[in-house]
């Protein structure tokens, strides 16, 4: 059986470090997203497949799982990434877009989790890790938006570990606490001292939680840099 890894909300910071890592693992990998022209370098690089899709759209989510089942089958692991981040104090906050920025957070990451889900327990067997930030553990003032998304995430995860760790789907929630170095955003470089969270120790981390042994699963893994307050 081919073991293959799908990466929900690929970009060119974590998820295609987790690409790299699941690749030199020896899984092929789906690189899903809603804008693919960003992801062909690290697709030639890895041999991903692409496919678009919005994480957050019942239809296209529902459509690639169904699609992927003709081609790949169930995924050995699934990660969902996406997040949307609306700043500003609650009274100027616009319904439309913040119902928007938690869809794409939250809801999205249930529809991906159930479809997994509904594969998995057929198989038998999985991982569906989800990432998550300082803001589902506590809110910060004029980011009540990102709190909800990240907490309803973090809930969501929380909930599934109780249903199917005794059914042998292993569930993650990654708390990244801090920023994400980002050699291709130059606000994101850091200043060569570790001071922000590589994105290829962040993948190993994840393929270390995915390769744990059934008798001492964790569901949550907090990472943050040395010098990071907390």
């Amino acid at each position: 059986m081919e073991r293959t890894a799908l990466i929900f909300g690929a970009g060119l910071g974590l998820s295609a470090s987790l690409a790299r890592q699941c690749a030199s693992a020896g899984m092929s990998v789906v690189l899903a997203a809603r804008n693919l022209e960003k992801l062909e370098k690290i697709s030639k690089e890895t041999g991903a497949r692409l496919h678009q899709c919005d994480g957050a759209n019942l239809t296209q989510v529902t459509s690639m799982f169904n699609t992927l089942d003709k081609s790949i089958g169930t995924p050995e692991l699934v990660i969902y990434n996406p997040s949307a981040r609306l700043r500003g104090p609650i009274e100027t906050l616009d319904p439309l877009a913040t119902k928007d920025a938690i869809d794409i957070t939250c809801y999205g990451a249930f529809l991906v989790a159930q479809q997994a889900a509904i594969r998995m327990l057929k198989r038998g067997s999985g991982s569906i890790f989800f990432t998550g930030a300082s803001a589902g553990v506590k809110g910060f003032a004029n980011s009540s938006v990102f709190a909800m998304g990240k907490f309803g995430m973090r809930g969501l995860a929380q909930a599934l570990a109780r249903e199917l760790h005794p059914k042998n789907i292993h569930i993650g929630h990654f708390v990244i606490d801090g920023g994400i170095r980002a050699d291709h955003r130059p606000e994101r470089i850091g200043d060569g001292f570790d001071n922000m969270l590589d994105p290829d120790a962040i993948a190993e981390a994840y393929l270390q939680l995915h390769c744990q042994h059934r008798s001492a699963w964790a569901w949550e893994i907090e990472l943050r840099p040395w010098v990071e307050k907390f």
